[in-house]
């Protein structure tokens, strides 16, 4: 079942109000006792219903769910629709320039603060969560798999696993292999990070940019599955296809 609440989340120009759409499994009101992993995963709007997502397809994870019989929590929270690249100053954890967006001064910071030091903190107050760090997983494809990156890396305490799809690395090579060779990883992190094959040719030197980020996260002792998805775009149905792998990943 899925439950919908809003929340006044940060936004560009002060506090906005979004809707967190948190998947619960079907026996959650039946076994009062039980508590739950959480996985939190960005774009909100476009993880489980077709109909809220932005290009119409949605990545489908509660019929995944309901399949499989996996027994976690899912926090999504609705990304920015402001204009002027509203989701893109959102989910960047850096500012940055590019030829297409122009300069982007990234509020990914204040976003990922505010999603551990208040929407977390909602969560673990209203519902039945396992809270502690070795429970707790962020997911997110594009820039939300940057953020995914960036909330593993900038809050070991808090996230132990993540899944970063098409992760949108090319923004600023240089400043995202930075964030990972100064960050301090923790003991058993574990990230499952994929590109699409046919996405490769969206970004120069986006293949070999794959495989430097993966390396440097390797170093960083980050228990690494990198995979290249055959015929993978970047688009939610080409996502929602990973679901099991990442999942996996997680849970193994």
């Amino acid at each position: 079942m899925i439950e919908r609440f809003p929340v006044w989340a940060p936004g560009e120009h002060g506090m906005e109000r979004r809707r967190v759409y948190i998947y619960l499994p079907d026996e959650y009101y039946e076994k009062p006792k039980r508590q739950y992993p959480v996985l939190y995963m960005f774009d909100g709007h476009n993880v489980f219903y077709d109909e809220d997502a932005t290009y119409g397809k949605s990545w489908g994870m509660e019929q995944y769910l309901q399949k499989s019989g996996r027994k976690l929590m899912v926090v999504a929270l609705e990304s920015s629709r402001a204009p002027d690249y509203g989701r893109l100053k959102e989910y960047a954890p850096f500012s940055f320039t590019t030829e297409e967006t122009g300069g982007i001064i990234g509020n990914g910071d204040i976003t990922m603060d505010w999603i551990v030091h208040v929407l977390k903190r909602t969560v673990d107050t209203q519902y039945r969560t396992k809270a502690d760090r070795r429970h707790t997983f962020l997911a997110g494809s594009s820039m939300g798999g940057l953020m995914t990156l960036y909330g593993l890396l900038a809050y070991p305490e808090v996230f132990s696993r993540g899944a970063a799809l098409s992760p949108s690395l090319w923004i600023d090579a240089e400043k995202v292999k930075a964030m990972i060779r100064h960050a301090r990883v923790k003991r058993n992190t574990v990230l499952y990070m994929d590109y699409g094959a046919l996405e490769f040719a969206d970004h120069p030197h986006s293949r070999s940019l794959f495989a430097e980020v993966s390396a440097l996260l390797i170093e960083k002792r980050v228990l690494l599955n990198s995979r290249i998805v055959p015929r993978g775009t970047h688009c939610e149905a080409s996502w929602e296809k990973q679901i099991p792998f990442f999942m996996k990943t997680l849970f193994e």
